[in-house]
């Protein structure tokens, strides 16, 4: 199972999908192959929804982006269920 976290705090964002993380991964910016971490902010969330993400995971996020000032580093761990 693939959870995200907010990396500066650690704290669970949530579980998502496979189909879910691949949208992430095809979406965002990895500053290496082995890059498991992106840069949310309000901007972000507008490029994801125009390019029709999952609509939950959309959701999932913007409880946790703050809506004014900066975002966040979200990081996706594979983990045991």
């Amino acid at each position: 199972m693939t959870r995200l976290y907010n990396k500066q705090t650690g704290a669970l964002i949530g579980p998502i999908t496979d189909d879910q993380l691949r949208d992430l991964i095809d979406l965002l910016v990895e500053e290496s192959a082995d890059d498991r971490d992106y840069y949310v902010d309000r901007d972000t969330l507008d490029y994801l929804e125009e390019n029709q993400v999952d609509a939950e995971l959309l959701a999932l996020l913007r409880k946790h982006v703050p809506e004014e000032g900066e975002g966040i580093d979200i990081e996706w761990r594979d983990e045991p269920a």
